[in-house]
């Protein structure tokens, strides 16, 4: 696996593709913690692009937060990246205090943003990326394509190197 060094923010190589193995990423969270892939196997992932100036995402945001709320406690886990033209994290405290989903200032890893936003990545248990599409989902979406990945068996523990 592709150790990325401190400070890599740009992508290396392609984006990463359905099927193939998840790059590993560093989510710097709004209060300044930071999550890895690594601390989430086993969980099914969504990487959520987005940005205050878009209406799909707009329209996305909620519906995602709904169904993370009530999916969280089969194993999901959904993280909002906003993107650096959108406002400042710290204008959007108001919406981040009502939001179930975590939010990040920003993630080290080979994440692009697709064709343009929302973009969604989702990973699944065992660390392949199952989704990458700039789209923004909808209920039945949703259902499609998280639903059968929650109701995967936990992989067995295997090491990396």
């Amino acid at each position: 696996m592709l150790a990325l060094g401190a400070g890599a923010v740009l992508t290396i190589g392609a984006a990463p593709k359905v099927g193939d193995v998840a790059p590993n990423f560093q989510l710097t969270m709004i209060d300044g913690t930071k999550i890895t892939l690594d601390q989430l196997r086993g969980q099914v992932i969504v990487l959520n692009f987005w940005a205050t100036w878009c209406g799909p995402c707009k329209r996305e945001l909620p519906l995602l937060d709904r169904y993370y709320d009530m999916q969280k406690s089969h194993g999901l886990k959904v993280f909002t990246i906003a993107t650096e033209d959108s406002l400042q994290p710290y204008q959007l405290k108001k919406l981040f205090a009502v939001m179930k989903i975590p939010s990040a200032k920003r993630i080290k890893g080979n994440y692009p943003v697709l064709e343009g936003v929302p973009t969604n990545y989702v990973i699944d248990r065992s660390g392949h990326i199952r989704y990458a599409k700039a789209s923004a989902f909808d209920l039945d979406d949703l259902n499609r394509e998280i639903v059968p990945l929650l109701n995967e068996p936990m992989p067995a523990a295997t090491t990396t190197g």
